[in-house]
């Protein structure tokens, strides 16, 4: 049985999906995994996997992308021969679009999560319960299309890692991770370099982390006090330096998901604008930082909508701090 599971997003949804890409593994011969061009990196992480297709598709992707007739006539004929699809959606993303191109293809059996009528377009339609964590959501609806569970729901990503000792000077330090993709989940840069020297005068040593585009932010974060690895690493070297560390500070974006693949505890400056209930970090030891009942609350906004985003800025770095000493005991007390 070959089977395509699809999660056109982010790094983040996309190793949110990962049990539920093992759920469908354990049961198939071959799985597809369909993704956009933001969660490629994540795609290729993912146990289960076997091959990747990637398509920017324009109900999804948050910029705007043209309909173009020749592109989507060409995944089309890329989505033939598939015996089953499984359609992995947030709350607020449709899983028809893609559903009418399955069947375009000649998919015979497809099943997605959806509160809208879908035609003859889905022959299974799963129906979530509310604010249940996201990669449970996603495994409930694998569950219904005949895939059970794995014993291990956490996340997971593929190994090997690469080895990072080189860039990091060894395991035991802290990671914080300053960038968002969003700038309404971002944590001040101020308070994000006023946390990393607090936790070097505490003894700690700090790695800084960040995409290749945020390397003023990482250089401004790290300052005197943390290792800058801004733009160093790509997606396996940073899962390999999160992995070697015992505390992971980081707002609502991928490496934080990307920590909880790894194992890694996280210090979660969580701004409201989507239910931490459903997005926060998952399956490890967690501090959940911010205001959650802030005016944003639900917004999905990209932009903060408050003066001040006092859902963040209200965080102080010695409450990070102390979260870090929490979190990381846990983490050291394991390795002991």
């Amino acid at each position: 049985m070959r089977v395509l599971l699809a999660r056109q997003d982010g790094i983040g949804e996309v190793l949110l999906a990962g049990p539920a890409v093992r759920a469908v593994a354990e049961r198939a011969d071959e799985v597809v995994l369909l993704c956009g061009p933001r969660g490629r990196a994540a795609a290729d992480l993912l146990p289960g996997v076997g091959h990747v297709i990637e398509w920017r598709a324009p109900w999804i992707d948050p910029d705007h992308v043209p309909v173009e007739r020749a592109a989507v006539d060409a995944l089309v004929r890329r989505l033939r021969g598939f015996d089953k699809a499984l359609i992995l959606t947030s709350f607020h993303q449709s899983p028809l679009p893609l559903a009418l191109l399955l069947r375009l293809a000649g998919t015979p059996w497809i099943g997605g999560i959806g509160a809208e009528d879908p035609g003859s377009l889905l022959d299974l339609r799963h129906r979530p319960d509310t604010d249940v964590p996201e990669p449970l959501r996603m495994l409930a609806l694998a569950e219904d299309a005949g895939f059970p569970s794995p014993a291990d729901t956490r996340l997971r990503v593929r190994g090997p890692l690469p080895d990072t000792d080189h860039l990091t000077g060894g395991p035991g330090y802290v990671v914080v991770h300053p960038g968002t993709s969003v700038p309404a989940r971002a944590w001040p840069p101020r308070r994000c370099a006023d946390a990393v020297r607090l936790l070097r005068a505490a003894g700690r040593r700090v790695v800084v982390t960040g995409h290749g585009d945020e390397k003023e932010l990482t250089a401004l974060v790290a300052a005197e006090d943390g290792l800058d690895l801004g733009g160093r690493t790509s997606l396996p070297e940073l899962a390999s330096v999160l992995a070697a560390a015992s505390a992971v500070v980081a707002c609502n974006t991928g490496p934080a998901h990307l920590a909880a693949a790894v194992g890694t505890p996280v210090v979660s400056l969580f701004a409201p604008t989507v239910p931490a209930a459903r997005w926060a970090p998952f399956g490890v030891p967690l501090a959940l930082l911010g205001d959650q009942r802030a005016p944003c609350k639900d917004s999905r906004a990209r932009e903060c909508p408050v003066d001040g985003h006092p859902c963040l800025s209200s965080v102080t770095a010695d409450e990070v701090a102390a979260a870090v000493e929490i979190v990381a005991s846990v983490e050291e007390g394991d390795a002991r």
